[in-house]
């Protein structure tokens, strides 16, 4: 018998005599009528009457259940636990004279074992693979997107309180913090799937969370051939570029999928090259056996130990790595990848946030004055000139598509101007019941860095390029 049992069964017996008999009868009679009227309440269907008092019975079944587990019990072993809160769950049902039907007993079961185990009212929406954004906006305001489009979730957060608890539990893993004095955090779940949360005082209507899901199968060259992002000339292309070891920078909006993208392209790298990962939070899926996996770390409560990017970036070229591949160039990590790019380490991969190629090469040149080194422009758009190779750019079109839209080779420069040519691009014929409908095709113009291709012992036709199709 649990402490909390023996404290109620003391509190039931401290009257004497057949006055205190009868109080005692008379209040379990008027407890037995509140745990029918709770039960009535949640059966009834819709109402803030209805979804307060399943609240309350959520609470206090949930807290009894808690007072009652093994506090040493491996949590890890989910099977176990689960099948041990399914023991007390139904025991303390029967102790508190509930009944309820099988879809009631069950939804309040699996809310119950979602808030020990696992992430809350989140659990359902990260099981559903057809979601690929969660946005919480305070406890009552959950969104997702489906199909690029967004839409509200049927389920909500009990208050604040539950909210934070399950950021603390998406964080703590990860050794990163949460509080008033670090009210953001950049974090990823088990999955890879990467966690943005911001709280109060910066978040004014309560604690946010976004998600990017993850697929838990990695998307593959075939799935992005399958949905329309590239064409099959497109994937052989790039293949060629990997093997044929050219830097690569995958540029795009937010959400544009330009990690996923990123992760295609990386699957292309041999299985027997060294590849070293950096990443803000480890989100890249990579299936290669030689890879090395770094993130970075945020400063600590006392505002010390913080690891950068570049600091990671300057960090690996150490690592003898004959691959390296960042998540994101944000700042001024962007100048040692040109640099890693410039001293022996080709094939590199990075991504971009930018509106399209040539804005690409713009954002790189602020992000290495972003560095703090006083280089001239000049200086700088030569380091990107000899460094990037090719440029390829991801867009999310207005009916949420994601789309290859142009492949640019970085040409040189003329003057102070860096020379760029597009291979492929995306042209947009007609709209049909809301979707988009175009293609992309190649532009007729053969990259000059082919011969490095050819030179890797890979030959790509010229119909690859669209020279001598009739049509594209």
């Amino acid at each position: 018998m649990s402490l909390l049992r023996r404290i109620e069964k003391g509190n039931s017996g401290d009257s004497g005599g057949d006055s205190g008999d009868a109080g005692a009868d008379e209040s379990k009679l008027a407890a037995m009528r509140q745990r029918r009227q709770v039960v009535s309440d949640v059966s009834r269907p819709g109402g803030r009457t209805s979804e307060n008092s399943y609240m309350d019975l959520k609470s206090r079944v949930q807290n009894k259940l808690l007072s009652e587990l093994d506090q040493s019990m491996d949590v890890s072993q989910k099977a176990q636990v689960r099948t041990h809160i399914e023991e007390l769950f139904n025991s303390i049902l029967a102790d508190e004279s509930l009944v309820l039907s099988r879809a009631e007993r069950q939804r309040l079961f699996e809310a119950i074992v979602a808030d020990i185990l696992g992430f809350g009212p989140l659990e359902i929406l990260l099981a559903d693979d057809t979601i690929t954004e969660i946005m919480v906006n305070g406890p009552k305001n959950v969104f997702i997107e489906q199909k690029g489009m967004l839409s509200r979730a049927p389920v909500t957060f009990d208050d604040e309180e539950h909210v934070m608890r399950i950021i603390d539990r998406i964080v703590a893993p990860l050794g990163r913090r949460i509080d008033e004095s670090s009210p953001l955090v950049d974090a990823r779940l088990p999955d890879g799937s990467r966690v943005n949360a911001v709280i109060r005082p910066l978040a004014l209507c309560g604690p946010t969370i976004t998600i990017r899901k993850f697929s838990k199968k990695p998307l593959t060259v075939d799935d992005l051939i399958r949905f329309g992002s590239m064409t099959k000339e497109i994937a052989e292309f790039l293949r060629a570029c990997i093997i044929g070891r050219l830097n690569i920078i995958v540029s795009g909006g937010t959400g544009s999928g330009k990690t996923t993208l990123l992760n295609v392209l990386s699957s292309f790298i041999p299985n027997n090259e060294r590849i070293v990962t950096v990443e803000n939070a480890a989100e890249l899926q990579l299936r290669q056996e030689h890879v090395v996996t770094l993130e970075s770390r945020p400063s600590n409560i006392e505002g010390k130990g913080e690891i950068t990017i570049q600091n990671l970036v300057v960090n690996c070229l150490r690592m003898r790595p004959d691959r390296i591949v960042v998540g994101e160039c944000r700042a001024g990590e962007a100048l040692d990848m040109l640099q890693a790019m410039n001293t022996g380490h080709d094939g590199s991969l990075t991504t971009a946030h930018s509106n399209s190629p040539r804005d690409t090469l713009a954002r790189l040149e602020v992000m290495c004055l972003m560095a703090g080194m006083d280089l001239p422009v000049r200086a700088i758009r030569e380091q990107i000139a000899s460094a990037v190779d090719l440029i390829a750019h991801q867009e999310r079109l207005r009916d949420g598509t994601r789309r290859i839209t142009r492949i640019t080779e970085i040409q040189g420069m003329e003057g102070d101007v860096i020379t760029m040519s597009d291979i492929f691009e995306f042209e947009q014929t007609g709209i049909e019941g809301g979707k988009i409908i175009g293609r992309i095709r190649p532009t007729g113009l053969r990259p000059k860095f082919i011969d490095r291709i050819e030179a890797s012992g890979i030959h790509l036709p010229p119909s690859v390029f669209g020279i001598g199709r009739t049509n594209y």
